[in-house]
């Protein structure tokens, strides 16, 4: 199957000082990098999970996609058309097949505007006339299960989950052919989480649409995913298919992730792994592997060189010189997840 949305090598910068303050301190370069050579691709009635820590580039990404942030360099094609290069009008077509669900579940709502305005805009914005916004805002409501009382509600009025429910609603209601979905369980309780996350997961499997899920929540992951990709400091450090990342992680940051993911099994053997320090600036990137400074199996090698793109089985890629969970690593099979603290593969 050919994939809906493919990106290479993509790169975002955002100006890190003023145009004067770089001549004053005589800064040649005065911009940091967000997104570093970051590739993927999304198929239809797949899901990417993207994870790592706060500031690590998901959320970047999800707006560059949808035009919002430009991209200084790389590739972003959705259907095989290339979208770097258009001018926001040209864009405004390609934003009603790629609809973005936002974090705050409550504050991306505008107070004013009652759920049906809400869920039936973007008909106005993209200049649809010829629908019945009450019958629309009926069937949208149906497809996430909320009655059709709720249409003359406003956001205040609404739980959390309840909000949630209307901002996949609002996404749906072009027919997007993919979703991007930034925290998508953000500020909900876990047995909410659980029912927007069942809903995601109902309404992919019968709409065939693509999603990209922006999360720190592994088990969002781990239940909705098909594949994952892990950043850290805007650049990919680990990707494959999601029950192999979880039963075999290659990155050390990838290790530590999963070893403070809470785990449902009481009886399962947890062992928490440490990152040293803090998470770096951006603008005072480390050299070579970014993970260094942090990594609990560090050598001199990591400080100096840039360590290359390994992939292993079935797609399944990292960047590092020292991996984890190896095949020749007899704990590996015993362990199941290595060191990160699971005693049998995920079922």
């Amino acid at each position: 199957m050919n994939a809906l949305l493919e990106v290479e090598n993509l790169k975002v910068r955002f100006r890190s000082m003023g145009m004067l303050r770089a001549l004053a301190t005589r800064t040649s370069d005065p911009y940091i990098d967000a997104v570093c050579d970051v590739s993927f691709q999304v198929r239809p009635g797949e899901t990417l999970g993207l994870v790592g820590e706060s500031g690590s580039g998901k959320s970047t990404i999800a707006r560059t996609l949808m035009g919002l942030n430009p991209a200084h360099s790389g590739s972003i094609r959705f259907d095989g058309r290339e979208l770097t290069d258009l001018s926001q009008r040209s864009y405004k077509p390609f934003r009603r097949d790629m609809a973005m669900m936002f974090q705050d579940p409550v504050g991306s709502l505008s107070p004013r505007l009652t759920v049906r305005s809400l869920i039936t805009e973007p008909f106005l914005i993209h200049g649809i006339r010829d629908r019945d916004r009450d019958v629309e805002a009926k069937r949208l409501l149906e497809m996430v299960g909320l009655s059709e009382e709720f249409a003359q509600r406003f956001p205040h009025q609404l739980s959390g989950g309840q909000a949630r429910r209307v901002g996949v609603a609002r996404a749906l209601a072009l027919d997007p052919r993919l979703i991007i979905a930034d925290e998508p369980t953000a500020g909900l309780d876990v047995s909410v989480q659980g029912e927007v996350i069942n809903l995601l997961a109902r309404l992919q499997e019968e709409l065939g649409i693509g999603m990209l899920v922006i999360t720190h929540n592994l088990n969002v992951v781990r239940h909705i995913s098909d594949h994952m990709a892990v950043m850290y400091l805007g650049r990919f450090v680990e990707k494959g298919p999601t029950e192999e990342v979880f039963y075999r992680p290659r990155h050390p940051y990838t290790e530590v992730l999963l070893s403070a993911n809470p785990e449902p099994d009481p009886d399962a053997r947890l062992e928490r792994i440490e990152a040293r320090g803090d998470v770096p600036s951006l603008m005072q990137r480390p050299p070579a592997c970014e993970f260094h400074t942090r990594c609990p199996k560090a050598q001199e090698i990591c400080s100096q060189v840039d360590p290359e793109v390994t992939t292993a089985e079935e797609g399944h890629t990292f960047r590092c010189h020292f991996p984890v969970n190896t095949p020749e690593d007899p704990d590996t099979d015993t362990v199941g997840a290595g060191s990160a603290g699971r005693s049998s593969r995920p079922g």
